[in-house]
């Protein structure tokens, strides 16, 4: 037995790593099934070929003759037959569930059968040597023994080697031509002249690639780059990698811890009533406290955070919808940013201490308003009165006990018409103070004469004002379809304007008093509006909404430019006497500056932590302005620029 047989047993070993357990004795491949007990089959069932392990020729020989006769002997009738199951290709996996595997040749079912287990195959080559020729044939269901010689063609097969051992795949070469004049060539003819003389055509060919070369219609192929391969979903974590790329690997924030005023039990002091609770409910949700803190007896009684899901699910769009951006932050003293402000005593004289008080009203003053020469002053309760005092004195000259709730007044800035505008209630009236001399008197009841009745418009449609005249106060009365906050004189004293915020089409009025006459100038409004004052020198107009100021040129019915606070909610306008100065005041403590000559957005913006600017005010001579916060007055804030 030779050291090939032994390899090709174990290259036809079915065990694999489990016949490696076995001891050389025990395995189905080992010497004992090439026992010698054969001498017959000892020759053909030698698996040296003639090449390996032989030195004489006589053997070689031998082995060849030996190698044909089992070819011929494998090439017997038993390969013919046709197989017993007649399906043809089809897939035996179309059979598993099935108790049969196909159909044999005279149309009956092929019973499947069942394989024997490890444990009795593996007694089965203990018992018997030839065991291991056996091959499980599942196409048939039946159980086939090769032979020996089929064997050894399969571990040659395996090795990669040729079928039979007499078969050389390399042979030397033999040149089978064979002539009688063996000192020349086959062919003496001389070589042709084109084989020494350049060829035209490639002549050409190279020029034309030359010139496509130099203009760039050829490219030589660049070095591909590799496939750079990656998770498709996997975590952004390696910074290895991202730096390699090129890119800065910037970690999510984290998320806010929770403070003192997530207690479960704090002090009694700051749990809010319920009325707080109530007015939490009317702010802005931007204002709105994100949690409002109880007091629980123990941590058991905590309950679940009932905001945990929605603020988790917020959390997870701001980590993969919101792009992540590194702030460069810069060590600045915040004091350096503060505008340098001259100091006060430069800017006497102002007012630094109380003068004079006007005591009377029975209720909050709601309005004030200064005649033009500065000598009498008009104020407005919410007890129902409207009184004019002396500046210089703080004597009541006059008392108008109006019945009702004043929200707004405003003084004639003629000093030829000493008018009052006041809206009371939800309408506006017109009084004369009765300060002048007699002919100025005269003057003014002339000009709030109004016949009666005052003519309605001509249509189906009502008008929006009606002028009535008053009888107690002498005066005028005009009546409103819905309630008024605010009125504006121009500055020459004829005109007037007065804002319905619920008006909607009729929500800015302007008012002639020489003509009695009122008109709508505006069909629609961008927002609600809040106030409206005149230009001082121009035909100019602006209208406040909550958001933006309108200015509107009122001879070419027209906006001219819209000045973008950028404030949560306009409360107040104000501009100055030269008339490129506007100031806007919010309910949020913010005032915005604006330069109409240089841009509609702010030039300067003013922040006070206060709860919010009431009304603003340019006095006519000072280059300042004046603030009422809630129901306080803040002092004059100077301004350079404002001369």
């Amino acid at each position: 037995m030779g050291r090939a047989d032994e390899e090709d047993k174990a290259a036809l070993s079915p065990g694999g790593d489990d016949a490696a357990d076995l001891s050389p004795d025990d395995s189905p491949w080992s010497d004992s099934a090439w026992s010698e007990d054969d001498d017959d089959d000892e020759a053909s069932l030698s698996f040296e070929d003639s090449g390996e392990g032989s030195g004489s020729d006589a053997d070689s020989d031998g082995l060849e003759e030996e190698d044909d006769a089992a070819a011929e002997e494998s090439d017997s009738s038993e390969d013919e037959v046709a197989p017993r199951n007649t399906v043809g290709d089809v897939p035996l996996k179309w059979y598993k569930d099935e108790e049969h595997i196909g159909y044999d040749i005279s149309g009956r079912k092929i019973k499947k059968r069942d394989r024997e287990g490890k444990i009795d195959s593996f007694l089965s080559s203990k018992d018997n040597d030839d065991d291991w020729l056996k091959i499980w044939d599942d196409y048939n269901a039946e159980e086939v023994k090769i032979t020996k010689e089929e064997a050894k063609i399969i571990s040659r097969m395996m090795k990669g080697k040729t079928p039979h051992a007499n078969v050389d795949p390399y042979p030397d070469y033999v040149d089978w031509f064979e002539y009688a004049d063996k000192g020349h060539p086959l062919s003496n003819a001389p070589e042709p002249k084109r084989r020494f003389v350049p060829s035209k055509w490639e002549q050409k060919k190279v020029v034309k690639l030359v010139r496509a070369i130099r203009k760039g219609w050829i490219k030589f192929d660049k070095p591909k780059d590799e496939p750079n391969y990656y998770l498709l979903w996997g975590d952004d974590t390696d910074t290895a990698d991202n730096k390699r790329q090129g890119l800065s690997y910037i970690p999510a924030p984290k998320p806010n811890l929770p403070g003192h005023e997530e207690s479960y039990n704090p002090s009694v002091e700051y749990i809010p009533t319920q009325e707080e609770i109530d007015n939490y409910q009317l702010m802005y949700e931007e204002d709105r406290p994100k949690f409002i803190p109880r007091r629980f007896e123990s941590l058991r009684s905590v309950p679940a955070y009932e905001k945990a899901l929605r603020e988790g699910f917020d959390r997870c769009l701001d980590l993969y919808l919101c792009p992540r951006t590194r702030k460069k932050r810069i060590n600045i003293d915040p004091e350096s940013l503060k505008p340098k402000l001259p100091s006060k005593k430069d800017l006497r004289p102002y007012p630094r201490t109380c003068y004079l008080e006007f005591k009377g009203h029975g209720g909050p003053v709601t309005s004030l308003s200064v005649e033009a020469t500065g000598q009498w002053i008009a104020s407005g309760s919410s007890d129902g009165t409207i009184r004019v005092w002396e500046v210089e004195t703080g004597r009541c000259l006059k008392v108008f006990n109006v019945g009702a709730d004043v929200h707004h007044i405003s003084w004639n800035p003629s000093p030829e018409r000493p008018i009052l505008a006041a809206i009371v209630g939800r309408d506006l009236l017109l009084l004369n103070a009765e300060v002048g001399d007699e002919e100025t008197q005269v003057r003014t009841k002339q000009l709030l004469h109004v016949e009666e009745p005052t003519p309605e418009d001509d249509g189906d449609k009502k008008p929006a004002v009606r002028w009535v005249k008053n009888d107690k106060f002498d005066g005028i009365t005009l009546i409103h379809h819905r309630a008024a906050s605010t009125v504006e004189w121009h500055s020459k004293g004829d005109y007037f304007t007065t804002v319905v915020p619920t008006g909607e089409s009729r929500a800015v009025l302007l008012h002639q008093l020489s003509k009695k006459h009122s008109h709508h100038p505006f069909r629609k409004l961008p927002g609600l509006p809040v106030a409206a004052v005149f230009h001082p020198t121009q035909k100019m107009f602006f209208v406040a909404t909550k958001k933006f100021v309108q200015v509107y040129d009122l001879q070419k019915a027209e906006v001219v430019k819209k000045l973008e606070s950028g404030l949560r909610e306009i409360s107040s306008i104000s501009i100055h006497p030269g008339g490129d100065n506007v100031i806007v005041g919010s309910k949020d403590g913010k005032l915005c500056w604006f330069d109409t000559d240089l841009s509609t957005r702010p030039y300067k913006m003013l922040k006070e932590p206060l709860e919010g600017y009431n009304q603003c005010y340019f006095p006519p001579e000072i280059p300042s302005f004046c603030l009422i916060v809630g129901g306080l007055y803040s002092p004059c804030v100077p301004w350079d620029g404002l001369c």
